[in-house]
């Protein structure tokens, strides 16, 4: 990071964002948390009421907590034990367990939800922030580049009125057809997977449990399906297009009952929702011209063969929105928002080409070749584990130990707490018991630099950086390590490294 600039406030807002999806949302509450002016602009009334995404993880659901909507999503989540690929004769090809109890991150691995209720609690929760301004059924059409920032051009579709606004930074999270990307000029990478799906969406009318809370992807060569449980009655079936299937009967009744009749009927079920999706893998190549920027589904979009979609999104929030707020702040040089994209583009990279990986198995339609793929394997089952990918080069720092660009657990502290509430929205020194006391001149420069000094003798503290070799590591505000300090000498030249206010106040 550079050394500390002088930031100006000559435009109305600090950041604007488009669109309020999950990831729009996510990103306007994260930066209220740091006092940013925020302007959050949909083109939608209302939120839309039928199922959507259906699965996030604990990485995400740290994101909630740190928003202080974690308890009240808790409820109404159910908790995923994984996903089983298996062939036309219902052998098992895959195993994806995940673990129901709760893992590292302080949460369960797998939460399934319905999105209404997380969109209405995230927007709950900005409407409480005073320094946000959400304006609904507002159309942007122009993003005009000035001195300061960006202009903002729109319509209030409710009343046919035109309006401008101007704002420091300009986040795209309007989806796939974003105006802010194609504003940017940018293009995406094909990752070569397109493939039709029916997505239905289904309400029981009492509980199945023969269906099973595992989700499964059957991989019959004669109709690849999905099968997913969601939380309560809801259950998802996804349901691949063939070539001789009519266009016109995909959406009729008669023709989803007929295709989810081994599981249920409309004796004992409703259909809720159903629609015709194109299953893309992209990624786009530039997520930041200027002050404008993409995150969500503007910079990324991947097939649901594992539930990432809309995580990926909340982690780009997480990203980018201590950066903007650094930078804003005047901690940083504009440069660290470089980072944004080369942090997160091989990280979502890796989860959209391994989605495109699995979806090679579910979607084999050919007969001959879904026989050799089951030959292939016939010897064991596949055991597969959740990718961990490090961070793309950017704002951490390689250590030896592998830890640094990685998203650090969340362990409970000696009182009892998580790690994340006794943080915040910050930066965190996590050490083990004597090291403050050692390095007594860290706490007022740390204090200056807003960072929180965290000592803990917990068992999974002293475990964790026992394992890592490290007497202290240093946590960026989304949870992922800058760097470690293998001893007392190195830990302020690791703090004067990732926070610019703290090496000029330790001077």
């Amino acid at each position: 990071m550079a050394d500390q600039i002088i930031p100006t406030h000559t435009c109305e807002y600090d950041v604007a964002i488009i669109g309020l999806g999950p990831t729009g949302a996510t990103l306007g509450n994260l930066l209220a948390l740091q006092g940013l002016r925020v302007l959050v602009l949909e083109r939608d009334k209302d939120i839309f009421g039928l199922p959507r995404a259906l699965h996030f993880d604990g990485e995400c659901m740290r994101v909630f907590q740190t928003l202080g909507i974690a308890d009240a999503l808790l409820p109404n989540l159910f908790v995923g034990p994984g996903m089983k690929f298996v062939n036309a004769q219902g052998r098992l090809l895959i195993d994806w367990q995940r673990p129901t109890c709760i893992g590292p991150h302080g949460w369960c691995a797998s939460y399934k939800f319905h999105q209404p209720e997380l969109e209405n609690a995230l927007r709950d929760r900005l409407a409480r922030q005073a320094n946000v301004d959400v304006r609904l059924r507002h159309e942007v059409f122009a993003l005009d580049e000035t001195a300061e920032g960006i202009q903002l051009r729109f319509e209030d579709t409710s009343c046919g009125r035109f309006g401008r606004a101007t704002a420091r930074y300009v986040v795209g999270c309007d989806g796939a057809r974003s105006i802010a990307r194609r504003f940017m000029g940018t293009e995406l990478t094909d990752l070569k997977s397109h493939e039709r799906w029916v997505v239905v969406d289904v309400m029981l009318d009492a509980p199945r449990p023969d269906l099973g809370d595992y989700s499964i992807q059957y991989c019959d060569p004669a109709r690849p399906c999905t099968y997913t449980r969601g939380p309560g009655n809801r259950r998802r079936w996804e349901i691949m297009v063939m070539p001789d299937d009519d266009p016109a009967q995909l959406s009729s009744s008669d023709w989803l009952w007929d295709k989810l009749a081994r599981w249920v009927t409309p004796a004992d079920a409703r259909l809720e929702r159903s629609a015709l999706y194109t299953f893309h893998s992209v990624v786009a190549r530039g997520w930041r011209r200027g002050a404008l920027l993409l995150a969500g589904d503007a910079a990324h979009q991947t097939p649901p063969f594992m539930g990432q979609g809309m995580a990926a999104g909340i982690r780009d929030a997480s990203n980018l929105a201590w950066k903007l707020g650094a930078v804003l702040r005047g901690e940083a040089s504009e440069s660290l928002l470089d980072t944004y994209e080369s942090e997160r583009s091989p990280h979502v990279r890796e989860f959209i080409e391994t989605a495109v990986q699995l979806g090679a198995v579910i979607q084999m339609t050919h007969p001959d070749l879904a026989n050799a793929r089951d030959r292939d394997m016939a010897d064991a089952i596949r055991r597969f584990v959740t990718p961990q990918p490090q961070l793309g080069p950017g704002a951490w720092q390689e250590d030896a130990s592998g830890t640094a660009g990685h998203v650090a657990p969340q362990p409970r502290l000696d009182d009892g707490r998580l790690l994340d509430d006794t943080v915040g929205y910050r930066f965190a020194l996590v050490a083990l018991p004597g090291v403050l006391a050692a390095c007594p001149d860290l706490h007022e420069p740390a204090a200056q630099a807003d960072l929180v000094l965290v000592e803990s003798n917990a068992a999974p503290v002293r475990d964790w950086l026992a394992a890592t070799g490290a007497v202290a590591v240093l946590l960026r505000p989304d949870r992922y390590v800058f760097g470690v300090a293998p001893d007392l000498q190195a830990v302020d030249g690791l703090l004067a490294r990732a926070l610019p206010r703290y090496r000029m106040e330790h001077a």
